[in-house]
């Protein structure tokens, strides 16, 4: 195996943009020209190799995986689900005090739990994603931040799709005594996870992780690509929200909305945004295509969207939970008593049913993925390379989700370098109805490859 540097980690796509590496030696992180975060250091730095580093790096080939850190940390667990790793029990449903579910993506699951943790006086802060204030001062929209109160937690409620980092956080947790709870997708829970086993001071003071399911990572060009459609010149965005909620439309109808500094608003439906079909993968981190985790397997508890009927239809927004601390497991049964949560139980099937999708793209999709030629470091993951289980047609939509992830990138790169946004509005629009036909059978481009693969599906 090559020695495990910070730049082969980058060079070999698998750089999620974390963190954790300049949080443990003092660099920042920065946006590169794609919008995603790597870190800015001296060359020697990111050529330096480092145990450390490559014990706490989450997609490091010598890093635990997600099976043995769950292992260390849920010793007794009721269920353990090859999918959903080690749980006390699943649920599906929604808030039903106050208007945390209004005031979410959701159900209002994540700020009510992360709200709770505060009031029993089980944590003094939660690190979690939120609004810039001034954002074109900052240079980003979004950022982690730590909220002391109920109300600090409520002003961060909704989902986030847009690259953060872990550095500045970390480094106040270790600066500052207390006990908190951190917010993430799987893998910075992971890294979460690995930096606490490496450190005994971050290990006594995070005591717990809250999960949130995760389908990939997208750059911050995608906020820049939607208002570029909207007709809207991005320094002027004040705010973003992208899923604005509708009681009266179905949870999956996605509707991004944009606020401007002068008080404007501009809103479009995700499926009239040349890039709004997400599974498509525009703008996907390339670490993304390297991850096995949906479901945070790490965290104390994780939560993600009932895709199921007839969830998915609510447009007051519903959540599944997995709970894996013992703890929150009691938080929660009482919440349940006391008439403040709405949850039912419900079994591994049914979980797993909501991320359909996810788990082909995480699994079986990952599994051939793996088995391309790969240059650098190649990632130890938990499941076995193949090229031959997938029927032809499967194998044509994974490579295409591929392409898109990468030439996303390049194309929207392009068109910005030259002020020209109809030269990435065109490559996605054409990208969109080829992925269509491919995936659904879409338009004529989708008669076309039926024909095509009828005999070779």
């Amino acid at each position: 195996m090559p020695t495990i540097t910070r730049q082969n980690i980058i060079s070999s796509g698998l750089c999620i943009g974390c963190g954790s590496c300049v949080a443990q030696d003092g660099f920042k992180m920065k946006f590169d020209r794609y919008g995603q975060y790597k870190p800015s250091a001296p060359a020697a730095w990111l050529h330096s190799s480092s145990e450390q580093f490559a014990r706490t790096c989450p997609f490091s080939p010598v890093a635990k995986n997600e099976d043995e850190l769950a292992a260390d940390h849920f010793l007794d667990p009721q269920v353990h689900d090859p999918l959903l790793g080690r749980f006390q029990a699943a649920y599906v449903g929604h808030v039903a005090e106050e208007n945390f579910r209004a005031s979410g993506s959701s159900g209002g699951m994540v700020s009510w739990v992360a709200s709770e943790l505060l009031r029993q006086g089980l944590v003094d802060g939660v690190a979690h994603v939120k609004a810039e204030l001034k954002p074109e001062a900052e240079g980003h929209l979004f950022a982690y931040q730590i909220s002391r109160t109920e109300e600090e937690v409520r002003a961060g409620a909704k989902s986030r799709y847009y690259p953060v980092e872990l550095s500045e956080v970390i480094a106040t947790i270790r600066a500052v005594p207390g006990r908190y709870a951190v917010v993430g997708i799987p893998c910075f829970i992971k890294t979460i996870r690995l930096l606490c086993a490496d450190d005994a001071l971050l290990r006594e003071r995070i005591v717990f992780t809250l999960g949130l399911f995760c389908g990939h990572m997208k750059s911050a060009r995608m906020v820049e690509s939607f208002a570029w459609q909207m007709g809207l010149p991005i320094e002027e965005i004040a705010a973003v929200d992208y899923r604005l909620k509708n009681p009266e439309r179905p949870a999956n109808w996605y509707t991004a909305h944009l606020t401007l500094k002068d008080g404007r608003m501009a809103w479009k439906d995700w499926w009239h945004l040349v890039d709004g079909d997400w599974g498509a993968g525009f703008f996907q981190n390339s670490a993304c295509n390297f991850c096995d985790d949906v479901v945070a397997e790490t965290a104390d508890i994780a939560f993600g969207d009932a895709w199921v009927e007839p969830y998915s239809s609510d447009g007051r927004g519903t959540n599944v939970v997995i709970v894996r601390s013992p703890v929150l497991h009691d938080l929660v049964i009482q919440a349940i008593e006391a008439g403040r949560l709405h949850l039912e139980q419900v079994d591994s099937n049914f979980v797993v049913n909501t991320q359909a999708a996810g788990f082909r793209q995480r699994r079986e999709g990952l599994a051939f993925r793996l088995a391309w030629p790969h240059f650098g470091i190649r990632p130890h993951k938990r499941v076995r390379p193949t090229l031959r289980a997938l029927p032809l047609r499967r194998k044509f939509i994974y490579i295409m989700r591929s392409q898109i992830s990468t030439w996303s990138h390049r194309m929207f790169f392009a068109a910005r370098l030259v002020h020209m946004p109809i030269l990435y509005l065109a490559w996605a629009r054409m990208a969109l109805t080829v992925y269509h036909g491919l995936a659904y059978s879409r338009g004529r481009v989708g008669k076309l490859i039926n024909i095509c693969l009828r005999d070779k599906a």
